[in-house]
C-alpha cells in the first residue's frame, strides 16, 4: 500500500486519466473528489460489503425457506398417508 501526505487542493494521478483531489480536511475526515471516466467503478468499500452481506442473508433466507418448504411437503406426505400409533 502506497501511503501520502496530501495537503487541501493538492492531487494523486492514478493512471493516465484518473485524478483525486484533496478537496478538505476537517478533524478526523477528508473529503476528496475523483475525477474518472464512466466506465471506472468507483465504491464505497463499506456500501459494498454491506450489500454483499445483505444478499448472502437473502440468499440464505431463501435457501432456509425453500428446505422449510420440502421439509413441510415430507412431513405432509408422511403424516396424510401413515397411521397415528393410536
Amino acid at each position: 500500500m502506497l501511503v501520502l501526505t496530501r495537503k487541501v487542493g493538492e492531487r494523486i494521478l492514478v493512471g493516465d486519466d484518473i485524478v483525486i483531489t484533496v478537496l478538505d480536511s476537517r478533524g478526523d475526515g477528508v473529503r476528496i473528489g475523483i475525477d474518472a471516466p464512466r466506465g471506472v467503478k468507483i465504491q464505497r468499500e463499506e456500501v459494498v460489503r454491506a450489500v454483499t452481506e445483505a444478499n448472502a442473508s437473502a440468499s440464505a433466507t431463501a435457501a432456509d425457506d425453500d428446505a422449510e418448504a420440502r421439509l413441510r411437503r415430507a412431513l405432509g406426505e408422511l403424516g396424510s398417508g401413515g397411521t397415528d400409533g393410536a
